[in-house]
C-alpha cells in the first residue's frame, strides 16, 4: 500500500491563489490544451510552473475528478478552485475552463460545418487527434512516475487496462467495481 502521509498530499501552503489567479490559470490551461491534453497542461501550470500543489496532491485530485461523472478537467478545475478558495474558487476555476473556450468552440463549430467537406480540413483534424493522444500518454507516464514503487497501484492499473483493452469489458461496470474496490484497499488503517 502507499506509504504517503496525508500531509504529503496537501497543496503547497506557501501559495494561496486568489479568484482572479485561478480564473486566469484555467483559461491558460484551456487555451494551451487546444485539441486535448488538458490534464498535462493543468499539471504543468499548477504543479510545475506555479507550484500551487505537489504532484501527489494533483494526481489525487485528478483521480477523484475522473471517478465523478462529467468532463474530467471541469471536475479538476472544481477541485483546484475548492482547495484554495472554496466554493467561489470552484466557480472561478470552472468559469475559466469553460467560458472563453466554449465561445471559441461554438465559432469553430460553425466554421467546421461550413468547410467539413474539404479533405485538408479532415487531415488537419487527424493530426490534432494524434497530438492529443500523445499528450494523454504523457500524463500516463507522469502518473506512473508518482506510483512506480506502489505495486498495488500498478497491479490495479494493469487489471483495469486488461479488462478494458483486451477483455472488452464495458467501462461503467469496470469503474463501478474498480473504484470502490481500490478505495477499500487504500482505506486508511491504524498502525499495526
Amino acid at each position: 500500500m502507499s506509504d504517503q502521509t496525508g500531509s504529503e498530499l496537501q497543496p503547497s501552503q506557501a501559495v494561496n491563489p486568489g479568484l482572479h489567479e485561478l480564473f486566469v490559470c484555467m483559461v491558460h490551461v484551456a487555451f494551451s490544451s487546444f485539441g486535448g491534453g488538458m490534464s498535462v497542461w493543468s499539471h504543468r501550470l499548477v504543479v510545475e510552473r506555479r507550484h500551487w500543489m505537489t504532484s501527489e496532491s494533483f494526481i489525487a485530485g485528478l483521480t477523484v475528478a475522473r471517478l465523478f461523472p462529467g468532463p474530467n478537467q471541469v471536475n479538476m478545475s472544481v477541485y483546484i478552485g475548492s482547495v484554495f478558495q472554496g466554493l467561489l474558487g470552484s466557480l472561478s476555476s470552472m468559469a475559466g475552463i469553460l467560458l472563453l473556450p466554449f465561445t471559441l468552440l461554438m465559432a469553430l463549430g460553425v466554421l467546421y460545418f461550413n468547410f467539413s467537406d474539404i479533405a485538408e480540413v479532415n487531415r488537419l483534424l487527424a493530426g490534432m487527434a494524434s497530438a492529443a493522444a500523445g499528450m494523454a500518454l504523457s500524463m500516463g507516464v507522469k502518473i506512473f512516475g508518482v506510483y512506480k514503487s506502489d505495486y498495488l497501484a500498478i497491479a490495479i492499473a494493469v487489471v483495469v487496462f486488461v479488462s478494458l483493452q483486451f477483455l472488452n469489458f464495458n467501462l461503467i461496470p469496470v469503474v463501478l467495481f474498480a473504484g470502490p474496490f481500490s478505495m477499500l484497499l487504500y482505506w486508511p488503517r491504524g498502525k499495526v
